[in-house]
C-alpha cells in the first residue's frame, strides 16, 4: 500500500469526532468500547479507521454495539448524580431540569452503579456523593482515575464529609471541586452553564 493510500486510511481521534458530530470523549470511548476500529502508534497515538467511521456514517451499527449503549447527543449534555439518598437525587432531577439548560440527567444509587453508567453513557460530568453502601465515591473516584474513562469527565464532590474527615480517607485529585452539603445548586448550575458553552463553542 502506498503511504498516501495508509494515511487516508485512518483519522485521529479528533477528526472521527468531528466527522461524526460527537464529542472527543464520546468518540474515545467509541474506540474503548470496540464501536470504532482504531490502534495506536508507536508515539501512543489513536489511529481509528476511516472505514468503521464511514459505517456509522452510513447508519451500519458496529459488531461491538450492544443495544443498552446510547450514543450521546452532541448538542446535550449528560449529567451524572450518584448518590444513595433516594429523595435527595429527585430534588436533584427537580432542580436541573428549572435551570432550562439542554441536560440529560442519568442518576446512580451507589459506586458500582456509577461506574457502570459512566461506561454506558458517557456523562461530560459526574456529581457524586462521598459516603455510600458498597462502592463509595473515593472508591469510584480511584477506579475513574485509573482507567481511560476519566478522560474528558469533569467531577465534583457534594458530601456530608469534612475536608479533613475526606483527607483521612485519602482524599481527592486536585483537580476534583468539592462542596458541602446541603446542595450549591447555584454553583452546580454555574459549572454546568459552563460546560454548555464549551460545547456550543466546540460544535
Amino acid at each position: 500500500m502506498k503511504r498516501t493510500e495508509q494515511v487516508n486510511s485512518y483519522l485521529t481521534t479528533r477528526e472521527a469526532a468531528k466527522s461524526l458530530g460527537i464529542s472527543l470523549r464520546t468518540a474515545q470511548l467509541w474506540v474503548e468500547n470496540g464501536q470504532l476500529d482504531a490502534w495506536k502508534t508507536d508515539g501512543g497515538h489513536r489511529r481509528i479507521s476511516r472505514a468503521s467511521v464511514q459505517r456509522l456514517l452510513d447508519g451500519a451499527p458496529p459488531a461491538a454495539m450492544t443495544d443498552i449503549f446510547v450514543p450521546p447527543s452532541p448538542e446535550r449534555i449528560r449529567v451524572l448524580v450518584v448518590e444513595d439518598d433516594s429523595i435527595l437525587l429527585k430534588l436533584y432531577k427537580t432542580v436541573i431540569a428549572s435551570w432550562n439548560l439542554p441536560i440529560d440527567v442519568i442518576t446512580a444509587g451507589n459506586g458500582i452503579d456509577g461506574l457502570i453508567r459512566v461506561g454506558k453513557d458517557a456523562p461530560d460530568l459526574m456529581i457524586t456523593d462521598l459516603s455510600m453502601p458498597g462502592m463509595d465515591g473515593i472508591q469510584l473516584i480511584r477506579l475513574l482515575a485509573a482507567s481511560s474513562f476519566r478522560e474528558g469527565l469533569e467531577i465534583v464532590v457534594v458530601s456530608g464529609l469534612d475536608k479533613p474527615q475526606i483527607d483521612a480517607l485519602g482524599g481527592l485529585p486536585a483537580d476534583i471541586r468539592l462542596f458541602s452539603k446541603p446542595v450549591p445548586f447555584v454553583q452546580l448550575k454555574a459549572i454546568v452553564s459552563n460546560i454548555v458553552e464549551r460545547r456550543a463553542a466546540y460544535l
